[in-house]
């Protein structure tokens, strides 16, 4: 992949230096390079620029030198502009400081020799990453491709564009789900929305060439709720049905064939549909991209946090900094029923609350957010 369309990629093979770094010995400051003890004799109009040819300096003599100009054969070291003295009408430069050999100039392969393993495979491309790939000597990258993804909004209550009215709902899914999939890496159409209709399902689902199909809603059991129907008509192979964990309990997971996309399909309320965001649909565009799944971290929760008799919460949660020298701690936040976003809106994270919930000062696993932490308006979402 070509170098200007890697950024965000994740490298597929280690990266390897295709040259040493630097290729020559280079000056590190400008100044003077000279060769032997000093004092050293000079040509007035002459001097090494960057980007130029090799060149011999003769024992007893010195050079004017640029920073990143190659340094002749035999220097013996850089003396920077500020502590040389050029004596013009003698032509004889003279140091005000000890003369250490090699000093100022930056050898061949000091950052790294031919064959180095510069970043592991599984890296994400960075700007950094860029620029040292072209430094190594790449014109291209080999980046795996970012996994492509079709959302399919699924109710006939939802709206597009105004107030709800005459109960229909503004829908929330479709305007949060590309950004997001974009923010964990993937390459995202434009959300369709196909109401209650399994006909328009099951077509949209059948000729889909992305690599991952996610549906919002319709995943329960209801008159009108037809991903499972459609699922098994097209003889697609059901690998999560359900998931103890509260909000998002009717998520699945789902493959339309062997060599077939990968179907996500999230519960239609919003703060359940992140809850399958995180657990299956990250995990899994992750694992297509090349991406190392996201760490498991423990925090201490700042308040009690109620929990489901049987099933594991997600309760959004906000980082705060720990006081007088004690550990940092999540706070959790108050808007957190399955139909709300407000609570996640404020968030950077999800904390795993285990049936029968926590106290106060318990540890408990936490699931990032792709984003900044939360600005400071989360105050009035505290519990």
């Amino acid at each position: 992949m070509a170098l200007d369309r890697a950024l965000g990629h994740v490298l597929a093979e280690p990266l390897a230096a295709l040259t040493d770094l630097p290729p020559f010995d280079t000056s590190a400051m400008d100044g003077w390079a000279v060769a032997g003890p000093g004092p050293w004799t000079y040509d007035e109009g002459a001097g090494l620029l960057a980007g130029g040819q090799d060149a011999r300096l003769p024992d007893g003599t010195a050079v004017r030198i640029a920073t990143g100009a190659r340094t002749p054969a035999d220097t013996t070291a850089v003396i920077r502009s500020e502590h040389a003295h050029a004596d013009a009408a003698r032509r004889l430069l003279s140091t005000r400081r000890p003369v250490v050999t090699g000093q100022d100039i930056r050898p061949r392969g000091q950052e790294c020799r031919t064959g180095d393993q510069l970043v592991p495979a599984g890296t994400v491309v960075t700007p950094a990453v860029l620029g040292l790939a072209a430094a190594a000597g790449y014109d291209a990258l080999p980046a795996v491709p970012r996994p492509r993804v079709d959302v399919l909004v699924l109710g006939d209550e939802l709206l597009a564009s105004g107030l709800p009215h005459d109960g229909l709902i503004r829908d929330a899914l479709g305007p949060m789900l590309a950004p997001w999939l974009r923010a964990l890496g993937a390459e995202v159409s434009a959300p369709r929305r196909l109401g209650d209709d399994a006909e328009a399902l099951r077509t949209a689902l059948a000729f889909s060439d992305a690599d991952v199909i996610i549906t919002t809603g319709g995943t329960a059991s209801g008159p009108v709720d037809h991903v499972h129907p459609v699922l098994a008509a097209l003889g697609a192979e059901l690998l999560v049905h359900g998931v103890a964990v509260r909000p998002g309990h009717p998520m699945l997971l789902a493959r339309l064939s062997p060599d077939g996309p990968h179907v996500v399909g999230l519960p239609g309320n919003p703060l359940a549909a992140v809850s399958g965001l995180l657990t299956l649909a990250e995990p899994l565009l992750a694992g297509l991209a090349g991406r190392p799944a996201q760490d498991a971290y423990r925090a201490l929760v700042h308040a009690d946090v109620p929990g489901h008799p049987h099933d594991t919460r997600l309760v959004p949660v906000v980082h705060r900094a720990g006081r007088a020298g004690g550990r940092d701690q999540v706070a959790p936040l108050r808007y957190n029923g399955p139909a709300m976003l407000r609570g996640i809106a404020a968030a950077d994270g999800l904390a795993v609350v285990p049936a029968g919930g926590v106290r106060s000062g318990t540890e408990v696993e936490i699931l990032d957010l792709p984003w900044a932490p939360a600005t400071p308006w989360t105050e009035g979402c505290f519990t």
